[in-house]
């Protein structure tokens, strides 16, 4: 645990330098605010789920945006990201769980900006979980917290993207994949498997500074 606060302190540290060098270097650099639709699912594995359907949460945050030239720039962004999915279990007795987790994330996106209004992006993200729950109905109905000691708290992965630009604001869409398993203990092993991340993102992004 020591080692992945650790690890996630690095990767902050190490975006905030990579930041101030940027700023030094860029022709252009813009800073705004983004949020909206976040359709996340998990990659799952397990015989005795007998279907799976997204779960629909929001992500928001902040983002800078160094133009190093005309066409080429980088983006990290620092976000609240609800992912999670809904699952069905059709075994003994039949029950659907809703799956839900929260994250603080930090994407670091190379953009290339081949006409002024269109963009596409793609690069590394990780992932800080900040808390966790389930929703259960069916033979048995409630809602539970789960200790993040059940979770790998840190989450890391891919994504690419298009946006658009019409003056200060843009719109976009982005797929994200995780590459780190979410299950750590037993527990969680026995609901989740082998299951990863992996979330799409329709946003509007405000550009506030430039």
């Amino acid at each position: 645990m020591i080692m992945k606060k650790k690890f996630t302190v690095t990767i902050i540290l190490t975006a905030i330098l990579a930041a101030t060098t940027l700023s030094a270097k860029a022709q252009q650099i813009s800073v705004g605010v983004k949020g909206g639709l976040t359709m996340s699912n998990l990659y799952m594995e397990e015989d005795d789920i007998d279907d799976e359907n997204a779960r629909f949460g929001i992500h928001a945050g902040l983002y800078s945006q160094y133009m190093l030239s005309e066409t080429f720039g980088i983006q990290p962004e620092l976000l609240y990201t609800a992912k999670g999915t809904e699952a069905i279990y059709d075994g003994f007795i039949s029950q659907t769980v809703n799956f839900n987790l929260n994250y603080l994330e930090l994407p670091i996106f190379a953009v290339f900006r081949p006409l002024e209004i269109l963009e596409f992006h793609a690069g590394p993200y990780v992932g800080l979980l900040l808390n966790s729950n389930i929703k259960y109905s069916g033979a048995i109905e409630g809602e539970d917290e789960i200790s993040r000691d059940n979770f790998n708290t840190l989450d890391y992965g891919i994504g690419a993207g298009v946006a658009l630009n019409f003056g200060i604001v843009q719109a976009g869409i982005r797929y994200n994949l995780g590459l780190q398993k979410i299950a750590k203990t037993d527990i969680a092993n026995l609901l989740l498997g082998d299951s990863k991340n992996a979330y799409g993102q329709l946003y509007i992004a405000f550009r506030l500074y430039e």
